[in-house]
């Protein structure tokens, strides 16, 4: 594709132009990239990127354009948020869940972490954008990012970059040289340097050229010796023949020919800017000013506000500005021409003064509700290392605070803590002075610092006596004790809280709660469900749904705990119901729908609990909860893991990244895909994902996670430690024999290493606990473990083919193997050569169905002894690379990625998520040896042109 620079718009970049065709032209065949491209002020990347943008627009890219902001900078994702057009008239359904995030919209004890997931709902958006139309999204003055910005123009750029399936998205970030942020120079290692552009002066015919264009005629040599005082730079250039004519310093010396008249001029661009801006009247300097305290870009209602004028009344002054070329039109309102002419305004006014007017301006906007993002931004530029150090807040401040605050802490609590901290000290007691405690110590566990929230709420849990916040204190205060270890000091506070004998039900039921979730967590059941059932019957006696749905949470789980989920189920609908149509609890419904379809699988209800577990992730996917997006995703992982689909496991477990989890997830998803890793032979990934496993598990306590607990034993067990692997079992459930849901998968893997290392007594140990289990609950797999357990006590490989067909109906394909082999083993034994033939295949059909290849080699060598081998009716082993590896979820994706669908469509039509499919589309190229979706439209041509049928 090639670009022609517009007329008059750009001088001297053909080079860089001529770049950015390949860039267009390489983005309309799938390709994304991202580009990255610096220089001074006034260097020209905007008219660059702005000359790119416009015949992008001609192509029919769809161009989105936001910018970081030195004001903003305290305020996570406001450049993509601008970007993208993130505002209140929107329909659009995932826009509205971003403005639904950032308003604070959550109820109390969400864990949906704002900007997290604001994050994730952004780059969702970009993706759904990609799949529409060819898109750019340009970040101007990515030095001002904020951390939460930088984060994420640096995952776009890693996905637009990705093969074999980049993001289809020409990212673009401009920025100046300085300051040098840490999260620049991360950017920059991020992007190819070939896609890093740092624009330098212009050369020496290229500045003639411009002087002409600016000028009508050659430059004579007063007026190219003043033009080489601008070293190459077209604003200064541009700006100095501006100040030139406005100064009449200009002339026409010859035909053609015009210099400039031996006299003053600008000496840099900051004069030369100055120049411009003095030529202006009084008055629009003054609107101009107020513009200024507003930032590079602004609304201009909110410059009517601040200003205390009609719109009307403003326009002659913007008119004004607008001709001499200091403001422009731009798509979100109105912005300066340039960053220098609104720096220069700023800086005129003294810092005292500008403090001054940024308080009277956040008023202002406060008053006329205004974002809550546009007042803090104000607020926070009142206070400054280069203004002296406010005073107290005013009161109009600490009342905006109470009620904007909420929304404050979810957006941006870092700037929250920055307020709060002033709002809560210095001042006279007021209640407004409670509830702000009540945010800051929120806004500190947000920012993760509980130990200083602990410190904020013991301080105001000696004043508070407001029973609402009485109980968000306690709540806040308890879950900062768990992060910080201290559980028992969490146990004993609300225990404290719970004996005012003035409580009514609702704020008792309340207090329960959290009082339910820490026993429930430290494992102890009976206690936990004692506290859930406390809080039950205040709810109801008081009619708080919120509680009642909490309480019947925590009971449903320490049912499940005790190994009974068919008895929790009727308590998952209780509580589903309970949590209907109320907006508050759609967190606490997401949760439970995650809970409910781990326990369908526990029944070993496999159908119904996939399918729960995809309408979870979808709604949690619409709701932008990202921490529930992971958790809904781990449950498919290991639901899919334990009904043999491995390939689908691993692609739920790695669709959202490892540091938007919870550390219990993120633990869950490494261990399945070490486990899976070390089944298949693949060595390195898995101990590299066990080791990632370990760190988030040393933040999660001494909860079982049986995932974990099987990866660890494993990697033992190769490494040949198998009576270490066999301790390591033993260990997850001696020490946590309430917690039955997780311990008994461990109990088949535990039987098979204590029969190879003849230890009977763990092995009768097994079977007891076994035994057990199946007696609360009679399941296909229990029952299968049982008969496992039994037939390896007895010698007995009749009842280990027994296991194997419990097994095969509870859908536990490797288990069901390993009983296969076992039995094989016992055939071999007694010298029934036929019956060990036939379980040995199977059982080496069923590790190759899941591609083990550790396991499938360890049963080969093992029967080599016995001079048993495949025998040769039995089909061949599966495939892993070629279209015959494709698993059936896989084929059926490659079959409509071929048809031409994108991926939202296969997702809406195969009811998966758009990134599983992408994760799917990429292990279909990576087994195929593809780059791209057109490579696999090509290869499956040329596979039906040579197929008998075509």
């Amino acid at each position: 594709m090639t670009i022609s620079p517009l007329p008059g718009s750009l001088i001297g970049r053909d080079l860089e132009i001529a770049q950015s065709g390949q860039w267009l032209a390489g983005c309309l065949q799938g390709m994304g990239r991202a580009v990255l491209i610096e220089g001074e002020p006034g260097i020209g990347k905007s008219v660059l990127v702005r000359t790119i943008g416009l015949h992008a627009a001609e192509a029919g890219f769809s161009v989105y354009r936001g910018a970081g902001d030195e004001l903003g900078q305290a305020l996570p994702l406001l450049p993509f948020v601008d970007a993208l057009d993130i505002r209140e008239s929107t329909s659009d359904p995932r826009r509205r869940s971003v403005l639904r995030l950032l308003r604070g919209d959550l109820s109390t004890g969400s864990v949906v972490d704002v900007v997290t997931a604001v994050s994730e709902q952004l780059f969702a958006l970009i993706e759904q954008l990609a799949e529409q139309a060819p898109t750019i999204i340009v970040i101007d003055d990515l030095q001002w990012a904020d951390p939460a910005t930088a984060a994420l123009w640096g995952r776009v750029a890693r996905a637009a970059s990705q093969l074999p399936l980049p993001l289809p998205v020409l990212l673009i970030g401009i920025c100046r040289p300085t300051p040098q942020t840490e999260g620049l120079r991360a950017l920059r290692r991020t992007v190819d340097p070939e896609n890093q552009i740092r624009l330098g002066p212009l050369a020496e015919p290229d500045v003639s050229t411009l002087l002409v264009s600016l000028t009508g005629g050659r430059p004579g040599a007063v007026l190219t010796r003043l033009a080489d005082g601008a070293a190459g730079n077209p604003l200064y250039l541009t700006e100095l023949v501006g100040a030139l004519t406005r100064g009449e310093l200009l002339m026409e010396t010859e035909p053609g020919t015009v210099d400039a008249i031996e006299g003053s001029a600008p000496a840099s661009l900051t004069a030369a800017i100055a120049d411009r801006l003095g030529f202006l009247s009084e008055r629009v300097r003054t609107v101009l000013r107020a513009a200024a305290l507003l930032g590079v870009r602004f609304a201009v209602d909110d410059l009517a506000l601040v200003l205390h004028q009609s719109v009307t009344e403003l326009l002659p002054a913007l008119d004004e500005a607008i001709a001499a070329g200091v403001l422009a039109d731009i798509p979100e309102g109105l912005g300066f021409r340039h960053p220098l002419i609104r720096t220069a305004l700023y800086e005129e006014l003294p810092a005292s003064v500008r403090s001054a007017l940024h308080r009277d301006a956040g008023r202002a906007l406060a008053e006329a509700h205004a974002p809550v993002d546009r007042v803090a931004r104000q607020l926070l530029s009142a206070d400054t290392p280069s203004a002296p150090r406010l005073g107290p807040l005013e009161a109009w401040v600490l009342d905006w605070l109470v009620e904007a605050g909420p929304a404050l802490v979810a957006q941006a609590p870092q700037a929250a803590v920055d307020l709060l901290r002033r709002a809560t000290t210095g001042w006279p007691a007021r209640a407004a002075n409670d509830a702000l405690s009540t945010l800051l110590a929120d806004a500190l566990f947000r920012v993760g610092s509980p130990a200083e929230a602990m410190q904020v709420t013991t301080a105001a849990l000696d004043r508070v006596t407001d029973p609402d916040l009485l109980v968000e204190l306690h709540w806040i205060n308890s879950q900062a004790q768990m992060q910080y270890g201290e559980t028992a000091a969490a146990l004993d506070a609300l225990h404290k809280a719970l004996a005012n004998p003035d409580l009514t039900p609702r704020h008792r039921a309340r207090l329960l709660i959290p009082v339910g979730r820490v026993h429930r967590m430290l494992g102890q059941v009976e206690l936990a469900s004692r506290a859930a059932e406390e809080a039950r019957a205040a709810a109801s006696e008081s009619n708080d749904r919120w509680a009642l749905g909490w309480a019947l949470h925590i009971l449903c789980i320490v049912t499940v705990m005790r190994g009974d989920g068919a008895a929790g189920l009727p308590l998952f609908d209780q509580a589903l119901a309970v949590t209907a149509d109320e907006l508050s609890l759609t967190d606490l419904r997401l949760l439970l729908q995650i809970n409910r379809a781990v326990t369908l699988g526990d029944l070993d209800r496999y159908p119904e609990a996939l399918e729960a577990a995809r309408e979870v992730r979808d709604a949690a996917a619409r709701v932008g909860s990202t921490v529930r997006l992971g958790q809904a995703n781990c449950a498919l992982g290991e639901l899919y893991f334990e009904n043999g689909l491995w390939d689908d496991a691993l692609a739920a477990v790695s669709a959202n990244p490892d540091d938007a989890k919870e550390h219990a997830a993120a633990c869950q998803d490494l261990a399945i895909t070490a486990m899976i890793s070390l089944h298949r032979g693949d060595t390195e990934t898995g101990v590299r994902s066990l080791a990632e496993a370990e760190t988030h598990a040393s933040m999660v306590g001494e909860r079982i996670i049986g995932a974990l607990t099987l990866a660890r034993a494993l990697l033992a067990e190769q490494e040949g430690r198998p009576r270490e692997a066999l301790a390591e079992l033993l260990t997850g459930f001696d020490d946590h024999a309430e917690e039955m849901d997780e311990a008994e998968d461990l109990f088949p893997e535990a039987a098979r290493l204590a029969r190879e290392l003849d230890d009977q007594d763990a092995l009768a140990q097994i079977a007891r606990q076994a035994e057990e289990a199946q007696r609360r609950a009679d399941l296909p797999r229990r029952s299968g473990t049982v008969l496992y357990c039994r037939g390896l006590i007895n010698d007995d490989p009749q009842l280990l083919l027994q296991a194997a067909e419990r097994y095969l109906a509870a859908g536990r394909t490797h288990p069901r193997a390993s009983a296969l082999e076992a039995a094989a083993g016992l055939f071999a034994d007694r010298g029934e050569r036929a019956e060990a033939r036939t379980a040995f295949s199977r059982a080496l059909d069923g590790y190759n169905v899941l591609g083990a290849k550790w396991d499938a080699a360890r049963l080969q060598n093992r029967f080599r002894e016995y001079g048993i081998r495949r025998a040769p009716r039995v089909k061949h082993r599966q495939a892993r690379s070629g279209w015959d590896s494709l698993t059936p979820t896989e084929s059926k994706v490659a079959e409509l990625v071929v048809q031409g669908m994108s991926n939202p469509q296969i997702a809406a039509q195969l009811f998966l998520s758009p990134r599983t499919v992408s994760t799917h589309v990429s292990h279909i190229l990576s087994k195929l040896d593809l780059r791209s979706r057109i490579d696999l439209a090509r290869e499956a041509a040329r596979r039906n042109e040579g197929s008998p049928d075509a």
